[in-house]
């Protein structure tokens, strides 16, 4: 291999189908669950695992955690699936750098790489904060609802597309190419 081979879009797409199709059957069916693909209540109920070591009575008396019990379940393992898979993926291919700052970063703010830790904290936050308004995460809104042509999910795709869009354009424009 020469260097970094990409997935084919047409073969990655194929995968990502029959994967939706495996889940919905194992998540729906065999673990009888009405939701599927949702991964933003896993981090909630994470941090609520931490939190029940540090302050016990706090995840006892707070109200999500009475209705979303801070568990390890399938949401959970799905979160590592994706790791995993999505690691795997990269070592198969030979696009996995091993790089503190990405290039593209270097271009638009420099080098430091607290300064890009600060960055990645805070688009974790947002993100967070928004697929919890949102009552999920962008794989249940976006791929779960297409899966079942439902108009939401439609809607919900373009959003994410439109706001990804406007905010690469303010962070990266004028930042020089991209790789």
């Amino acid at each position: 291999m020469s260097g970094p081979q990409s997935w084919r879009p047409y073969v990655a797409g194929a995968l990502t189908g029959v994967l939706a199709t495996v889940s919905v059957a194992v998540s729906g069916k065999m673990l009888e669950k009405p939701k599927y693909l949702g991964a933003s209540t896993t981090f909630v109920r994470a941090a609520g695992m931490v939190e029940q070591v540090v302050a016990p009575s706090h995840v006892a008396k707070n109200e999500y955690y009475q209705k979303e019990k801070p568990k390890f379940d399938w949401q959970f393992m799905l979160v590592i699936g994706i790791l995993v898979g999505a690691f795997g993926a990269a070592l198969v291919d030979g696009s996995f750098p091993m790089e503190s700052v990405p290039p593209i970063w270097c271009q638009r703010f420099g080098s430091k790489v607290s300064v890009r830790a600060i960055g990645a904290v805070l688009g974790g936050i947002v993100a967070m904060f928004g697929a919890r308004l949102a009552g999920g995460c962008p794989s249940g809104h976006g791929m779960s609802g297409l899966m079942q042509l439902s108009v939401s999910g439609f809607l919900a795709l373009v959003g994410f597309f439109l706001g990804g869009a406007c905010v690469a354009n303010l962070v990266y424009r004028g930042g020089g190419e991209s790789r």
